[in-house]
């Protein structure tokens, strides 16, 4: 079978394959890595699943396999499992904001939540993130795109380990949050607003390192399935955002040699 730009590598494939649910009985399903490999092709071209290249199979097996899995939470593990290999001396927090295409904003309301809010943007979704001192995520949050950026902050900080550092922009800065991380025993290295009266202990040298979270969003945003949105549903989109994450990380990790 031809290979395509989007397919897995050996390496990757090796890494994904322990975390895939085992089938030990039954009709064998269709080739793990060939559905895989048509979910990332989707994810990464931002073509219709209608448009998806024969040698992945049919748009319906692979569009089924992804949503039937995401419901199973095997995505959930298998960025679970692929980042615990984080660095967590230094961690990274911000948002970005993602534009819902039109065909992402077409779903029944239902009271499915969406995640879609009115912004000065128009109709958005925010995507949160936390990374490590390499800009691998660790934790992916989603809010309405009116949300603010300080209210999912202490949600992300679960992972900060006694000594660490976090690093955030003024946005951050706010009296609860530092409260969170102090009781953590790490350090909030976030600039401090214009209007704060008291003072902060501030480094502006240890602070140029947060541009590799900005470097996380940015790949992120590679896969055009995601940047725009385009999934209809919060929870697909966030399945959709995980899997691109264990890519990045992967691809992060593979030898050159």
């Amino acid at each position: 079978m031809a290979k395509g730009r989007y397919d897995l590598t050996d390496f990757e494939w090796e890494a994904i394959r322990p975390h895939l649910p085992n089938k030990p009985r039954g009709v064998p399903r269709v080739d793990d890595r060939r559905v895989l490999n048509g979910i990332f092709w989707c994810l990464r071209s931002g073509a219709p699943r209608a448009d998806m290249p024969a040698r992945y199979g049919p748009p319906t097996t692979v569009y089924n396999r992804f949503n039937r899995w995401r419901k199973a939470g095997v995505w959930d593990r298998l960025m679970d499992a692929i980042t615990k290999a984080y660095d967590g001396d230094v961690q990274m927090i911000d948002t970005s904001v993602v534009r819902v295409h039109q065909q992402g904003a077409t779903a029944k309301r239902g009271g499915v939540d969406r995640c879609p809010g009115r912004s000065r943007g128009g109709l958005t979704t925010k995507l949160h993130a936390l990374v490590d001192r390499q800009g691998r995520p660790i934790q992916i949050k989603l809010t309405a795109g009116q949300a603010s950026d300080i209210a999912s902050a202490t949600d992300l900080i679960g992972h900060l380990a006694p000594g660490s550092l976090l690093l955030a922009d003024k946005g951050y800065d706010a009296d609860a949050l530092r409260a969170a991380v102090a009781e953590r025993k790490a350090w909030a290295n976030i600039p401090p607003r214009c209007n704060r009266k008291d003072p902060i202990c501030f480094s502006k040298h240890l602070y140029k390192a947060r541009n590799l979270v900005e470097r996380f969003f940015n790949k992120i945003k590679h896969f055009r399935r995601i940047a725009p949105r385009f999934e209809k549903t919060a929870e697909n989109f966030l399945a959709a955002v995980k899997l691109a994450s264990v890519r990045i990380w992967l691809r992060g990790n593979e030898p050159t040699a």
